[in-house]
């Protein structure tokens, strides 16, 4: 899994959250009737410092990461959140991922 946040998308995160440099945002899944990549389920956001993480990125001063038990959101994928300006908020694209022998997850 490789997880990328676009300069754009962390200022969003850093304005609409009164983030400072330093902070830290947790990606995890939480049960929604929205959907994401399993029914059921979509991608929630917190403010708190890792505890084990698995996957982080620092982005504009400021730390996503995913913990070790949540991984299993992403198995197969990877994810982009970008920023759109049209809608003056965030977006999550997930990318399928090939394994070797050319397989897509």
């Amino acid at each position: 899994m490789n997880m990328e946040i676009s300069q754009a998308a962390a200022a969003w995160f850093k304005r609409e959250l009164d983030l400072k440099n330093g902070d830290c945002i947790r990606l995890f899944p939480r049960y929604s009737s929205g959907g994401g990549l399993h029914p059921g389920f979509s991608l929630g956001i917190g403010t708190e410092a890792p505890g084990r993480p698995a996957i982080q990125v620092e982005q504009e001063g400021i730390v996503f990461y995913m913990e070790e038990q949540d991984l299993w959101y992403m198995e197969g994928y990877g994810l982009t959140i970008v920023y759109s300006e049209a809608e003056d908020d965030i977006e999550y694209k997930y990318e399928a991922k090939s394994v070797p022998g050319g397989v897509q997850v």
